[in-house]
């Protein structure tokens, strides 16, 4: 047990030493800090003018066109004659005009003028167009209130409701979109990053050897013991700044960002990341140490370790889906596949969709499957770790396996 101490020291201040450890660690605090200094900047520094304003003129040949001249940024100028309108828009009075023909009613024929070549009408000025003449159309017709409600008919609320009829808690777009696929790509990427360390940390260390000096003083399953663990411990430190980074980014940015204040992330929803962190790493780190044993050097381990660990990506691949149907029997299966259990059970309990059955029965089969792979890794690790020159096929190891 000393020993296996003494190696998870070992390896815990080694890897916190390590530069690509401190920066992965910093770089999020880093970032959210560099937002966030950028929006102060921007927000001091920009001050918004007075809006620009667009000057239409038209001549009211078919009459009745001399109401509602100022719409969305554009001001309609009444002129008698056409004469007088093209002579304002070559005096740069207005920038360009329309001809409302007293034929109009009848066809709806419109005449623009300008001075500017352009492929089509700008939207904008279509827009103003459209709404000005048919305000004017209709006000006599209708009151303001029935013309205004006639341009924007309806805003559609949607409401959720839960299996008993009950109206749900309200869930803003952040918490429902943002967090769980923040939150499964925070805890995945921690978990990867920990135990691509140990898997570099045993392939470089049977690579070049040290590996054999290392084992005449310690066991095997010390050793395993001991890197699984110091390394764990580093990748826990890590997450922990990063949770706390984004606490008090959270508590600091939404005085002045009013929609970071929506964000809501329950205590037990922490206490269940962290708990399938743990087991999550335990799992990949089995994994990593017996592929890391096999390999006959690092870059063979990690195109190895590349190949099996694409599943644990899935659901963030699936995110979209995730999020939008966090209940369905795709989300369910992920959660409880032992390699997608963190992230999709990461991206589900961020977006209240877990029921308390899924929880533990998720849970179970993560600790299960993770103990069943740490003890074939244990046995892996020791029976080819010094192993050397062609990596063995399947058949052998899993033979080696049963022997040993």
């Amino acid at each position: 047990m000393n020993k296996t101490l003494i190696v998870l020291r070992h390896e815990f201040k080694q890897t916190i030493k390590r530069k690509a450890f401190i920066i992965l660690t910093i770089s999020l605090p880093l970032v959210l800090m560099l937002g966030y200094g950028i929006y102060q900047i921007v927000q001091n520094v920009y001050e918004p003018g007075e809006p620009d304003v667009e000057f239409v003129g038209y001549v009211d040949e078919a009459g009745g066109f001399d109401e509602y001249t100022s719409r969305y940024g554009i001001t309609f100028i009444s002129y008698p004659s056409e004469d007088e309108a093209k002579t304002a828009l070559l005096a740069n009075d207005v920038n360009e005009y329309l001809v409302i023909p007293s034929d109009y009613l009848s066809n709806g024929l419109i005449r623009r003028y300008t001075t500017e070549s352009e492929r089509s009408v700008p939207g904008k000025i279509w827009s103003s167009i459209e709404d000005f003449l048919l305000s004017n159309l209709l006000a006599k017709e209708i009151s303001p209130e029935l013309l205004e409600r006639s341009k924007v008919p309806m805003g559609l609320q949607t409401v959720l409701l839960d299996e008993s009829g009950d109206v749900a808690p309200a869930q803003d777009e952040i918490n429902q979109f943002v967090l769980p696929v923040a939150f499964g790509l925070l805890f995945v990427f921690s978990i990867f990053f920990s135990s691509g360390f140990l898997l570099q940390s045993v392939s470089e260390e049977k690579e070049n050897r040290i590996i054999e000096v290392i084992l005449s003083s310690v066991s095997s399953r010390q050793l395993l013991a001991g890197k699984v663990l110091g390394l764990g411990t580093a990748g826990l430190l890590q997450i922990i700044v990063w949770l706390i980074a984004f606490k008090v980014f959270i508590d600091a940015a939404s005085i002045n960002i009013p929609v970071l204040s929506e964000l809501s992330i329950s205590s037990g929803q922490l206490i269940w990341g962290i708990v399938y962190f743990i087991l999550g790493y335990l799992l990949f780190a089995a994994i990593y140490a017996g592929i890391g044993s096999l390999g006959s050097t690092a870059k063979e381990s990690q195109g190895i370790s590349g190949i099996l660990v694409l599943p644990a990506f899935l659901p963030i691949w699936l995110n979209y889906f995730m999020t939008n149907n966090p209940e369905s029997v795709l989300a369910k299966v992920l959660t409880f596949f032992p390699l997608t259990a963190p992230a999709a059970s990461m991206m589900r309990l961020t977006s209240d969709a877990m029921a308390g059955w899924e929880l533990a029965l998720s849970l179970i089969i993560l600790a299960g499957s993770t103990v069943l792979v740490m003890w074939i890794a244990a046995k892996v690790f020791r029976l080819f770790l010094l192993m050397y020159g062609k990596r063995p096929a399947l058949r052998q190891i899993i033979r080696y396996i049963r022997e040993g």
